[in-house]
């Protein structure tokens, strides 16, 4: 006979029918109601409440989730956001000033983010927060306030960016000496990764397993990869991701950046963001591709009736040329950044454009009337995805307020031509603060924070050898 079927009570039943909907989405409530609820209907016993430091790293405070639904006032420290990448802290000068009294600023949860985070052992939870003073005013320097800035400004314009990144990043080995030179991971053939796998299926099945575990850390935080493939480099990878708000795309590309580190540890394996980190291999870069909408008509202000482009288009271009040598410290913010930026190399070193042009620093992609974009392929991985975007679409807005013309398009190889943009940080840092209208637009306070905490990078690195002077120069001068 067959077996008897499972009698299900009525309460059970109407336990069911009365679960809301939103306490089984993977990504984010509306309210505090619903996120106490959230909580409890998946037994999450702790809270992470994060937020991005200028270097993009994940700042904030844990707490168990009882705590976090019960009104409890959450700070930091305001010298969390001028702190080196070493843990150091900038000199006063050049307009900026440490707070004396290093005052507390507040953490406010933006509950559309909250997310399990999947690789922990405990049912864990995150919330990506904003900032703001005691008396509720908004944060300037921080990176997260700095991009919804920027947006405000569209929007006061009636525009809305749509954004898309592409986010590149290596596969090294573990390498618990700093002293030693990274090298490319072992897959699963046994052997170490070679390069030239440029968008090499194999190449990405020797890491399936790693993969397997980014795909599913992904989809439980609600994050969407539209693509994956395998770069030139030796275990160098990229995810894509689909267009959308800009605050909703940094936000993936900060929580990816920690979702693919973890997922390479539990394997044994480092993944970086480095812009450089193989002697010899082609750099990482954050690609951003980049189109406006006009928010009463829901169209592409790049595209005409017609289907032509529009002077605005020509107008975005034309600040971007103009405005993203001025930004290129929030591009390629490290003095490792500008090892990627080399002639002849795959990053573009000018300012020019071109129709699908991959040598040139704004890439028009094939597409149709709607969807066309501009493509800003100079950022490096290691950016703030927060503040790249922010520096990003500032250059374009200056281009149409201004109505800044831009050059004809090259239909030719540009990165053989002279270097157009800064050789290094200090130049880049210089070029930033000389540049008023764009650090209008990102906040002043921001910008000189920002500049005080790249020149102390800077010295920072000063203070130690590398190989190559001790190879030539240490028997030769």
């Amino acid at each position: 006979m067959p077996p008897a079927k499972k009698e299900v009570r009525p309460t059970a039943r109407r336990a069911r029918a009365r679960t809301p909907a939103f306490v089984k989405n993977t990504r984010g409530v509306r309210n505090w109601k619903e996120a106490s609820e959230w909580l409890e209907w998946r037994g999450i016993e702790d809270i992470e409440c994060i937020t991005p430091d200028q270097a993009g790293v994940a700042r904030g405070k844990m707490m168990p989730s009882s705590k976090f639904t019960s009104n409890t006032s959450l700070a930091l420290p305001s010298a969390v956001f001028m702190m080196t990448i070493s843990g150091g802290y900038p000199e006063d000068g050049n307009g900026f000033e440490y707070p004396e009294d290093d005052g507390d600023l507040k953490l406010v949860p933006d509950l559309s983010t909250l997310s399990v985070v999947p690789w922990e052992d405990d049912p864990t939870a995150q919330v990506i927060c904003d900032l703001v003073h005691q008396d509720g005013r908004h944060v300037e320097f921080t990176p997260r306030n700095v991009l919804k800035r920027v947006l405000a400004a569209y929007e006061k314009r009636g525009l809305k960016p749509v954004v898309a990144p592409e986010i590149e990043f290596y596969l090294v080995r573990k390498n618990p000496d700093p002293d030693y030179p990274l090298t490319p991971p072992v897959g699963r053939s046994g052997r170490p990764i070679g390069g030239g796998a440029g968008y090499s299926i194999a190449g990405v099945n020797e890491f399936d397993e790693l993969i397997d575990d980014i795909y599913h850390f992904s989809e439980a935080q609600g994050l969407e990869i539209d693509t994956l493939i395998h770069e030139e480099g030796a275990g160098q990878l990229e995810i894509n991701l689909r267009h959308g708000d800009p605050i909703e795309l940094a936000d993936q590309v900060f929580l990816f950046k920690r979702t693919i580190r973890e997922a390479a540890l539990k394997h044994d394996t480092y993944a970086t963001f480095m812009a450089k980190p193989i002697q010899g291999q082609p750099g990482s870069a954050m690609h951003i591709h980049q189109s406006i909408i006009d928010k009463k008509t829901g169209k592409n202000i790049f595209s005409a009736e017609d289907g032509s482009e529009t002077e605005d288009f020509f107008h975005f271009i034309g600040g971007m040329q103009k405005h993203v040598p001025n930004a290129l410290v929030m591009f390629a913010p490290y003095v490792n950044s500008y090892r990627r930026l080399t002639q002849a190399a795959s990053a573009p070193v000018n300012n020019k454009w071109g129709y699908d042009n991959r040598t040139t620093a704004f890439r028009v992609p094939r597409s149709d009337p709607g969807g066309r974009r501009v493509e800003n392929r100079i950022p490096s991985s290691d950016a703030n995805p927060y503040l790249a975007l922010a520096a990003s679409l500032a250059c374009g807005l200056i281009g149409l307020t201004n109505k800044l013309p831009s050059e004809a398009p090259v239909l030719t190889t540009a990165n053989e031509d002279e270097i157009d943009l800064p050789r290094g940080l200090l130049e880049a840092v210089d070029l930033f603060e000389a540049d008023e209208e764009l650090t209008s637009l990102l906040g002043r306070s921001f910008a000189t924070t920002y500049a005080a905490i790249k020149r102390a990078e800077f010295e920072t690195f000063m203070e130690v050898i590398s190989p190559w002077e001790r190879e030539y120069l240490l028997l030769n001068v």
